[in-house]
């Protein structure tokens, strides 16, 4: 059973949230929050509430709590304090207006260890606001601990791609993949892949918008 903590400032998205959860068979719905400061254990966390708001509650969930999962809920497809989210430890994000079922699939993915990183406009995002910044030279040399094949591996993560599409770009198992990607967040010290996209970009191992274009190109030709 997934155990979920809904904080939203809003009360009616709280409850509607809380409702489609609780419906599902896997999911219980522990308790909503008005705020980050009742949100100590949340999961899944409105960006912008009072008082202590959704950055905090979750830099302080990340630190204290390290194996709970956060999901930022957000109202907008390109924000800055959802990037700032997934840099303090976040797991993904979600738009507020996503479809029932995709809210669902997201605490289930969370859940499961993995990160929110599917929908392209996740990509959007971290492709945004990392053009703006220049390439991280001290992150760029925690690259040097991994090897060309964990590198590969990092890009491909970078695009958002899941194990079985990882394993079909590199003609490689999927349980190979899941074995290097196990390796590359335990050599980097990461949470998840949402923390391993964070690092591609700034450490310019991926530039933004370049590495997306030739994986889409690269899986075309596949095809």
């Amino acid at each position: 059973m997934i155990s979920v903590l809904v904080a939203d400032d809003q009360a009616m998205v709280r409850g509607g949230f809380a409702a489609l959860l609780s419906a599902q068979p896997d999911v219980a719905v522990v308790g909503e929050a008005a705020d980050g400061l009742e949100a100590v254990d949340v999961a899944l966390m409105d960006v912008r509430m009072p008082r202590l708001d959704g950055l905090e509650a979750t830099r302080r969930l990340v630190q204290n709590v390290p194996g709970t999962k956060v999901v930022i809920l957000t109202t907008f497809d390109i924000d800055d304090y959802v990037y700032t989210a997934l840099r303090a430890g976040a797991s993904g994000f979600l738009l507020k207006d996503a479809p029932p079922a995709d809210l669902i699939s997201a605490v289930r993915v969370v859940a499961a260890g993995e990160a929110l990183l599917a929908p392209s406009v996740t990509r959007r995002l971290i492709e945004e606001f990392t053009s703006r910044q220049s390439i991280d030279q001290r992150e760029a040399l925690r690259l040097n601990v991994l090897t060309p094949r964990e590198l590969d591996v990092l890009r491909l993560i970078a695009d958002g791609q899941s194990n079985a599409d990882i394993a079909q770009s590199l003609t490689i198992a999927e349980e190979t993949v899941k074995s290097h990607v196990g390796r590359i967040l335990g050599k980097l010290h990461l949470r998840d892949r949402a923390q391993a996209v964070v690092l591609a970009y700034e450490s310019g191992l991926v530039v933004a918008g370049r590495h997306s274009a030739e994986a889409r190109r690269s899986r075309r030709l596949r095809s």
